[in-house]
């Protein structure tokens, strides 16, 4: 039998792909390339662009408040047309770790400054220094007569000035004044005596809070000023803080001499351990409240806690803001047996001391002479 031949199945051959199709290839991946590239060129280009600085221009003050975070910050900077873009420099200050070191103020930028000198200004707190004012309260000086300066300077409402300073509260961190007793019966001013003497520099438009308290704790500072040890003296004397410092006033308000102050600090000490009454004249102009070259009989009569020809011992509290000088001599007065002092009428303001009242009669008609 014949054999046929089976046809054979052709195979398929596959199609070979040419060089040309290898060009398109390369061609489609390096223009995908360099649209990418020119996409972060683009990005890049637009990141260093807004992270530039501005044209120059005028300074602006910003106000850069306390807990501000680095972003926000930023904004402000914005705002103010100090940077392009706040959004991107807040990004730029984590990129960088910077803002945590940012110190509250106002500071006076300009555009045209670069991220770094805006940076460091901010991590070193070079603020704009505020306007300020001075003024000067002289020795002596009642809480009233105080709020009246200042007022006439146009610094405070003088009302709430004394309004404030009657006050039983605390003020800041101050301490001396927490020595004042809680009750005072009788007591014309609360802080009298505890807004020292000096001369201030304050922002200007400070509200009366403010100065009020900036003289307090003025007090603390020239306490701290005393003779060390001087806490153990005031320890040692049984007399309270707010008790030394109303002896201060009366000196203060009596001397004029600073090398007398201790023995008219002397002269008080003697006559409470008499015990006699202080009668000294400044306590009863306090009472009355004004200053009289010469107090009549009557004066005398005035029914106050403050009128030391009427009362007993101390009066409830200061008279007078009191120097340095006088609350060093008020704890550390001098050795003396002195009962009495009389003030020379030849200009000098000095003191002509007695241990009797009969030598006291004498200086009194001594001081006479002198005025002739």
């Amino acid at each position: 039998m014949e054999e046929k031949e089976t046809p054979k199945k052709k195979k398929k051959s596959k199609a070979k792909r040419g060089p040309r199709a290898w060009v398109v290839s390369f061609w489609v991946a390096l223009s995908l390339l360099g649209i990418i590239a020119l996409a972060a060129c683009a990005v890049l280009f637009y990141l260093w662009s807004n992270l530039q600085p501005l044209p120059e221009g005028d300074p602006k003050k910003v106000t850069i408040s306390r807990g501000m975070s680095a972003n926000r910050v930023a904004d402000a900077l914005e705002e103010n047309g100090i940077i392009k873009n706040g959004f991107l420099f807040g990004y730029y200050l984590q990129l960088k770790d910077e803002g945590a070191r940012f110190q509250a103020g106002v500071y006076e930028f300009h555009p045209g400054m670069d991220n770094a000198t805006i940076i460091n200004m901010l991590n070193t707190g070079d603020v704009v220094e505020a306007e300020t004012v001075q003024f000067t309260i002289p020795e002596g000086y009642t809480v009233e007569q105080i709020a009246q300066k200042l007022a006439q300077e146009g610094l405070v409402d003088s009302a709430k000035f004394l309004q404030l300073a009657g006050e039983d509260r605390t003020w800041g961190e101050a301490e001396a004044v927490l020595s004042i007793p809680k009750e005072m019966e009788g007591t014309i001013q609360r802080l009298e005596g505890y807004m020292f003497p000096e001369t201030y520099a304050m922002k200007k438009d400070s509200t009366e809070e403010a100065i009020i308290q900036r003289m307090l704790q003025e007090t603390d500072r020239k306490l701290e000023s005393l003779p060390e040890g001087w806490q153990e003296v005031l320890g040692e004397s049984g007399r309270s803080l707010h008790e030394i410092m109303t002896i201060a006033s009366l000196v203060e308000r009596e001397v004029v001499v600073d090398e007398e102050r201790p023995i008219v600090a002397s002269v008080i000490y003697n006559r409470l351990k008499q015990p006699m009454r202080l009668q000294i004249d400044a306590t009863v102009q306090y009472a009355l409240g004004k200053q009289k070259e010469r107090l009549l009989h009557k004066d005398l009569e005035i029914d106050s806690p403050y009128n030391t020809y009427k009362i007993d011992g101390l009066p409830p509290g200061p008279i007078a803001s009191p120097s340095i000088a006088s609350i060093e001599a008020a704890l550390y007065p001098a050795d003396t047996d002195y009962l009495f002092y009389v003030t020379k009428k030849d200009g000098t303001q000095s003191h002509l001391f007695a241990k009797t009242y009969k030598e006291h009669q004498r200086n009194i008609a001594a001081s006479e002479k002198t005025a002739e």
